[in-house]
């Protein structure tokens, strides 16, 4: 008997049947990992057979968190096929673009996005939808199709080079980049996060940030199942629930990531002065830096908050905090993962030396091998095999790797990355605009958000609230500039580019 190469689930529905690999807290739906293999690999044959889904074909999710995120995922992962999960904050001109370069054969939704799937697979021209809530028209039920679905079915053998997963990172350009996510990713990272985390067969994972983001899929949820873990889904996050559920020492959750602005919410609750987590053993956050202050807020509480840098293209983990570093390190992202080489160079892509800011370049098995057809995107991103992260670091003595500045424009605004060129596009729809610039703004609640500074053409009128009405008609929300300063003139430098330092300086207080 074997099993099919690669396959966790399937491994461990035969090394540890019985064990709980997933309880839905939306559903209370829970399920062994026999039972979630006899459900992947039904829904693997109705892909195939129903739905003409072959090794390489893509197969996109708009959904909440849900236990069948899961099973979409290994079920292409059995089929040979790409997973593609959508961040069902943007809107749907941006969702129009990333479904037209994927090209997806399914597109697989709940009811709270079925009319918007509906709308894109019209638009998109996706042959087929199904809904996970329920089927009705041209939309198939998930759960009939599973239940329809013949057995028997084998798994195409996929190798640590198959491309399992492409997920979209906003562009500098404008445009989204599908970073392809290879099996191999998901494997390296899984192990770089075991000397830092304790990952391990007994762990279980609290999952509540979007399983569209690197951070939800991947810290820690995927390497749970690596090992053997179980997973603890909520649908959407709620700071009172989520304070709960790390507390009760029945469910005993050991394992958790958040953003700052889920710590901050979750400190801010009533409850969180009372508050104990004796099953814990791993905190993780990033995505955005962490105040000090919230660290030692958490840290009076007996929780280490290990702080981590990663991108989508890094599957994350480049570098993290081992807990008893948390207070001792303030401030840094930790030491680079083993299975992770990590350069901080200069302009010349020279190595600096320790406390000399430079750009962070990163390369090792856990590195995408590039964009989605973005070819001219793939090679820009790599020198000499290494990643150019975009970010600005510098480390210490020890080597202790620091996240200094944004080497890009980019801003983090609640977890989620914004590029001004992007937001600043649709602001340029706008007839009245003669030239706009958007910065980061410090924010209590969500670490960062956009300001649009804007120069009017002469004679003509247009005020803040038709800007930012405008934008919430074609952006995600966290993308929406949340002010708009007027001015006479944006400074350029000598070959006409923004000198967006000066524009913070001036208008980022």
């Amino acid at each position: 008997m074997s099993t099919p190469s690669y396959d966790w689930i399937a491994h461990h529905a035969l090394t540890r049947p019985d064990h709980p690999a997933q309880l839905d807290l939306a559903t209370g739906r829970s399920f062994t990992y026999r039972e979630m293999n006899e459900r992947t690999e039904r829904l693997a044959h109705a892909l195939s057979v129903e739905f003409g889904i072959q090794p390489g074909s893509r197969v996109a999710v708009l959904a909440h968190n849900n236990t069948n995120f899961f099973e979409v995922q290994f079920a292409c992962w059995k089929l040979g096929a790409i997973f593609v999960p959508l961040n069902w904050r943007l809107a749907i001109p941006e969702l129009q673009f990333i479904l037209g370069d994927c090209t997806p054969t399914a597109i697989i939704t709940d009811d709270d996005f079925v009319a918007t799937a509906e709308a894109l697979a019209a638009s998109c021209q996706i042959p087929h939808i199904l809904n996970w809530d329920g089927g009705s028209g041209r939309v198939a039920g998930y759960e009939d199709v599973i239940a329809a679905a013949g057995g028997g079915f084998v798994s195409h053998r996929c190798t640590h080079d198959t491309i399992v997963t492409i997920m979209y990172t906003s562009g500098t350009t404008g445009r989204p980049k599908g970073a392809e996510i290879t099996q191999g990713m998901v494997f390296w990272n899984a192990v770089n996060g075991v000397e830092f985390y304790g990952s391990s067969a007994e762990m279980t994972n609290l999952a509540f940030l979007p399983l569209f983001h690197t951070g939800g899929l991947n810290v820690f949820a995927n390497p749970a199942f690596h090992f053997g873990g179980r997973n603890i889904v909520m649908r959407t996050f709620d700071p009172a629930a989520a304070l709960d559920l790390l507390s009760d020492t029945e469910l005993g959750v050991t394992h958790f990531i958040g953003v700052p602005a889920n710590f901050l919410f979750m400190s801010q609750v009533p409850g969180f002065a009372e508050a104990s987590f004796p099953t814990i053993e791993a905190a993780a956050v990033g995505g955005a830096p962490t105040p000090v202050p919230l660290i030692e807020t958490w840290a009076a509480k007996g929780l280490a908050l290990q702080q981590a840098y990663g991108m989508t293209e890094t599957s994350p983990l480049v570098t993290a905090l081992k807990p008893e570093d948390c207070t001792v390190k303030l401030g840094s992202a930790g030491l680079p993962a083993m299975h992770c080489e990590v350069r901080i160079v200069d302009a010349e892509g020279v190595d600096v030396a320790p406390g000399v800011m430079g750009e962070l370049w990163v390369r090792g098995p856990n590195i995408t091998p590039g964009y989605w057809n973005r070819p001219e995107a793939t090679a820009e991103a790599f020198e000499d095999g290494f990643l150019r992260t975009g970010d600005a670091a510098r480390v210490d003595e020890d080597g202790f790797v620091y996240i200094v500045d944004r080497w890009k424009d980019m801003y983090i605004s609640g977890g989620e990355n914004v590029y001004p060129a992007e937001v600043e596009a649709v602001i340029y729809q706008l007839p009245e605009i003669a030239e706009v610039a958007v910065i980061g703004v410090a924010n209590e609640k969500w670490g960062e958000v956009g300001r649009a500074v804007v120069v009017a053409k002469p004679d003509v009128s247009i005020d803040e609230v038709r800007i930012i009405n405008h934008c919430r008609e074609n952006l995600a929300r966290f993308k929406v500039p949340q002010s708009v300063v007027f001015t006479d003139e944006i400074p350029h430098n000598a070959t006409g580019k923004v000198l967006k330092r000066e524009l913070r300086d001036t208008h980022g207080g």
